[in-house]
């Protein structure tokens, strides 16, 4: 799927789009800083009945959220080196027990996920709008 975005409110139709598409536990966010995660983050939580505040995981590497449908991990592994560290958060229970997780800067950890059945989301910002592809 492919989506441009001009505005903030545009990012509910990318949404309503993706959440009946939404068929695995595993939701890969790829985009440079700044691009947009988050703030979809934040839209799409909402729609899974979440009322918690979303906010970026940049410093707390994972946030747990709460929704009707189960628990929702974000994480960002934008600081973490190499797999190990990711190993060391104990990333594999988090995604056995979880109805969502969502990761940001997957690309230390994506080799891992070899076999396993898992979204992709990339967002690019080309300054006036953003472009947005979900696998």
């Amino acid at each position: 799927m492919y989506f441009e975005i001009k505005n903030i409110s545009d990012w509910q139709n990318v949404v309503n789009s993706i959440l009946p598409e939404l068929k695995h536990n595993i939701l890969l966010l790829k985009g440079n800083l700044g691009a947009g995660k988050t703030t979809f983050t934040q839209f799409l939580l909402k729609n899974l009945g979440s009322e918690d505040e979303v906010n970026s995981p940049t410093y707390s590497i994972v946030n747990e959220y709460k929704s009707p449908k189960g628990k929702i991990y974000h994480f960002d592994l934008y600081r973490l080196k190499n797999i190990d560290e990711v190993y060391d958060i104990g990333i594999e229970e988090y995604l056995d027990n979880s109805f969502l997780c969502i990761i940001e800067w997957p690309e230390v950890y994506e080799d891992e996920l070899y076999g396993l059945e898992y979204h992709s989301m990339s967002i690019n910002s080309t300054g006036e709008s953003r472009e947005i592809t979900f696998e």
